[in-house]
């Protein structure tokens, strides 16, 4: 098996133009042979017919003479035949390989008959006739001599065939060459790929399908890059987010082996444990979530529900956060039905609700607005926190990214509550986006489409 692309090209190019030039050679030959033939015997016919009519005409001596002066002997060979086989010859053979007669064929001629015969070569006749003298009937025959001229058109020919062929061969190896060479760049790269060096530059400036692959694999280069930075990211955000509380139940646990520990300072430690499990069980959780959405195997559920129905049962839920701090909620929704996961929308409502909760001074007042069209409903959630720097606003979506780092201590979090809720809303098909003013507050704006957003998911009516 031929592995290499270059060689396959090569033979490929060799075995079309060779194949190709003898099959059509021969289906010329077969075409074309017929007629020609015939042509060449109605020309040696006619030549026959003259130099019949010239014996008996005038005097044989004399016609022999001139039949011997004949230019038409250069195209042409004659041989004419006595009673007792003997022959006389006109024209000049010039190497040329000339026919048998038999002396069967020559009787037939004798008694009268015309015979043809096709011998071996190409459009080449054998034509017997009747020749009459004054000293009685001779066998002449004729056959056609190839020109000087037509030797020469097949010899240049077979030069011209031959020479194509080789400048045709060495052409295509050398475009071979630029063919292939891409080909190995992109090898090359995909191995350094591999090994996990993305600093690969192609430098491939062609067009058409090997452009497009290039340009694809650089495309696909630069999202490798980006996928391993992200999971460098994240390996360095799971294990800073998953040290802090270990490192404290660690710390605690070997307190709690004292033992002076006094009861009261015994069950704090306990507790600070217990709070610190919690952690890093709901990161794992929430991990586990991410992943399924990203992955899409968590199918989902969907049913037609009632969106202003379902954000005042979330803020009821989660009253215990905002009660105890005096945070006040101002309502202007709609009723709006559209077709969703339930769960999954859950999820969206109470973690960005948690957030401007979370960021909000004790005593203010977080707003919750709904505005809704033929195809989309829009929510838009407000709050006068903290805000949100312009830089910040880019990666809040981000897997563990936290806004503000300097308070991390104040406000608890794993920084994966955001990322979820892109997900949700990516996977609805619909669209989040982020306006804040540090100091001023924030805004979260989510646009759902009302309808559901594929056919291919259960959907569920309630």
């Amino acid at each position: 098996m031929i592995k290499s692309l270059y060689t396959r090209v090569v033979l490929i190019f060799l075995v079309s133009v060779v194949g190709g030039t003898v099959i059509a050679f021969f289906a010329a030959t077969w075409l074309f042979e017929e007629k020609l033939s015939e042509n060449s015997q109605i020309l040696l016919r006619n030549f026959g017919q003259d130099i019949a009519q010239i014996y008996e005409t005038i005097p044989m001596r004399e016609a022999e003479a001139f039949v011997s002066e004949m230019k038409m002997l250069n195209s042409y060979h004659i041989r004419i035949y006595e009673a007792d086989g003997q022959f006389k010859s006109y024209g000049e053979v010039n190497g040329q390989k000339i026919a048998n007669v038999t002396k069967e064929q020559v009787g037939k001629v004798l008694h009268g008959e015309m015979v043809q015969y096709n011998t071996s070569g190409f459009a080449t006749v054998l034509l017997g006739m009747p020749l009459k003298t004054e000293i009685g009937t001779k066998a002449m025959f004729l056959e056609p001599l190839a020109p000087p001229s037509a030797s020469f058109v097949i010899r240049w020919a077979l030069y011209f065939v031959g020479f194509s062929l080789m400048i045709g061969s060495i052409f295509v190896l050398i475009a071979s060459v630029f063919l292939v060479r891409p080909i190995k760049k992109l090898t090359i790269a995909t191995r350094r790929i591999a090994a996990g060096d993305f600093d690969v530059k192609l430098n491939i400036k062609q067009s058409g399908e090997l452009g497009t692959l290039a340009r694809s694999f650089e495309e696909m280069m630069h999202d490798l890059q980006q996928l391993e930075q992200m999971r460098r990211e994240f390996v360095t955000n799971v294990s800073h987010e998953v040290q802090s509380p270990l490192t404290s139940i660690s710390g605690y646990a070997i307190a709690l082996k004292q033992d002076n520990i006094a009861a009261q300072v015994r069950t704090r430690y306990l507790d600070i444990i217990i709070t610190e499990a919690e952690r890093m069980s709901k990161m794992s959780d929430s991990l586990l979530k991410l992943s399924l959405l990203e992955s899409q195997s968590q199918q989902m559920q969907l049913a037609s529900l009632r969106l202003d129905e379902q954000i005042r049962r979330v803020i009821v839920a989660i009253q215990p956060q905002w009660s105890a701090r005096s945070i006040h909620f101002e309502l202007k929704l709609k009723a709006v039905l559209l077709t969703a996961d339930h769960h999954q929308l859950n999820q969206v409502w109470t973690n960005i609700l948690g957030n401007s909760i979370k960021f909000s001074e004790d005593g203010s007042t977080i707003t919750v607005e709904m505005k809704s069209d033929t195809k989309n409903v829009t929510v838009r959630i407000s709050d006068t926190g903290i805000g949100i720097s312009l830089e910040d606003q880019k990666r809040i979506f981000e897997r563990f990214f936290k806004a503000d780092r300097s308070h991390s201590r104040k406000y608890d979090g794993s920084g994966m509550g955001l990322a979820i809720v892109k997900q949700i809303i990516s996977l609805h098909q619909g669209d989040i986006r982020v306006e804040s003013d540090p100091g001023i507050g924030t805004i979260f704006i989510v646009t759902l489409p009302i309808k559901a957003p594929t056919a291919s998911f259960i959907l569920n009516k309630e």
